[in-house]
């Protein structure tokens, strides 16, 4: 097992699971759980492995060698573990980044944690609520925001809605098109 790795009080975000050992020569079958997994899982790349909870281990830092794409999950070779015993025991691990280690994202994108939570308001300056649920049914995302009177209020993710996103303000300003409430 490799360093110990100390991350106390950051966030973390998963970018995949270990669901199984592919071959003898110590590669693993991660499950992607990210939307980069062309960043996570390339040569060199860092990530933090931790243990499924109730489970026995401390997380640690690894290193990916090798990947490849092959039926929706990675083959993925990490360093120093060249054989199936080595690598066997780490079934069912989490892999992990840190908050700091985010991919930027386009004007216009949004991760769906910086969005949970902020408060909506119209362009007239009246609140509406605060989102809570991003659904995404088809063509585009829907925000779902709950009111101060209890009910549920769905905004659309478009242009004609959505005016503008302040993440570090957590606000939403939105125009309400007829229909909506």
């Amino acid at each position: 097992m490799k360093e110990a790795v100390s991350v106390a009080e950051e966030r973390l975000l998963n970018v995949g699971k270990i669901v199984n050992t592919h071959g003898i020569r110590g590669e693993v079958k991660v499950w992607p759980q990210t939307d980069f997994p062309d960043v996570r899982f390339r040569n060199g790349s860092r990530l933090l492995a931790y243990p499924p909870e109730g489970t026995a281990g401390s997380p640690f830092e690894i290193e990916v060698q090798s990947s490849r794409e092959q039926n929706n999950v990675f083959i993925v070779k990490l360093k120093g573990y060249d054989n199936i015993n080595q690598i066997e025991k780490y079934k069912g691990w989490e892999l992990k980044v840190t908050d700091a280690e985010r991919v930027e994202l386009e004007e216009g994108e949004y991760y769906f944690r910086d969005i949970m939570g902020c408060a909506v308001v119209t362009e007239e300056g009246e609140s509406l609520g605060t989102i809570t649920d991003i659904l995404s049914p088809g063509a585009n995302d829907v925000w779902v925001v709950k009111q101060a009177k209890g009910k549920e209020l769905l905004l659309p993710v478009i242009d004609e809605v959505v005016l503008s996103v302040d993440v570090p303000g957590k606000v939403v300003k939105v125009r309400l098109m007829e229909g909506l409430l």
